[in-house]
């Protein structure tokens, strides 16, 4: 079982770009890491996964612009998020799925705001 805490949200202006992380309290290794956000009034919504075995996948908001990375012997998963606009004002989740379980965490979120 591992916890996850996610830093690195904040404001930035439009254009800008932030980096977020991940960092767990244990082994990532054989989980896949994954980012979700959720807008305020909109559901969840996946953003971008990285598999325990390193591929990535992006939702096409993000493909480009975000780039999901992690550091196996930190324990931590990152984001970066470059050209940053206002439809991507969200919280941000991150989450761990089990390579061997149906087991899955969350973090409580951070908050990221782009303006205008």
């Amino acid at each position: 079982q591992v916890q996850l805490a996610e830093s690195g949200g904040g404001l930035v202006h439009a254009g800008g770009s932030l980096r977020l992380s991940c960092a767990a309290s244990g082994s990532i290794s054989h989980y896949n890491m994954a980012w979700y956000r959720q807008a305020s009034g909109n559901q969840r919504e996946w953003v971008a996964t990285i598999r325990w075995a390193g591929s990535t996948n992006y939702a096409d908001s993000a493909k480009g612009r975000f780039t999901i990375s992690k550091d196996n012997a930190k324990n931590t998963v990152a984001l970066q998020m470059n050209s940053l606009n206002p439809e991507d004002t969200a919280v941000y989740y991150c989450n761990a799925k089990s390579r061997f379980s149906t087991y899955e965490a969350w973090g409580q979120g951070t908050q990221v705001t782009v303006s205008s």
